[in-house]
């Protein structure tokens, strides 16, 4: 299989792809970026990785139809409740049409390939799928 590396360093590829956010020690409050202190309660006593569940519920989405020079539009963005983490992605495997999509519903964590350079390693992105237990 061909080398892939996450497109952002908080996706963790494998048998199981998930999200890892950085927990603060002192407030439980999440992050996906580094800090040095936390944005919530402006500790400085460090943060913890926390795997977060692959399943959530959409809490709102809008249809982009505008977009930069080579983007295709329309497509679906959303934010998403991973168990009390936000999280910003693209809707994907279901059509941008407000009609298919709900605040409420539940979604899951996908990846998929973004590109592959010329030694062939392939960036892989992520966004949220509907699902249905």
């Amino acid at each position: 299989m061909p080398p892939e590396v996450p497109l952002v360093d908080y996706l963790v590829l494998g048998d199981h792809p998930h999200l890892v956010a950085r927990q603060c020690r002192d407030c439980a409050a999440r992050f996906f970026d580094r800090r040095n202190a936390c944005a919530s309660c402006g500790s400085a006593t460090g943060f913890d990785d926390v795997a977060l569940p692959e399943e959530g519920v959409l809490r709102t989405f809008t249809v982009v139809s505008v977009a930069a020079p080579g983007v295709p539009v329309p497509y679906a963005a959303g934010v998403v409740d991973l168990d009390g983490t936000s999280v910003r992605a693209n809707l994907v495997d279901v059509a941008p049409d407000p009609a298919q999509l709900r605040a409420g519903m539940r979604v899951r964590l996908t990846t998929f390939g973004l590109g592959t350079d010329r030694d062939g390693v392939t960036a892989i992105g992520f966004g949220f799928a509907p699902w249905e237990k």
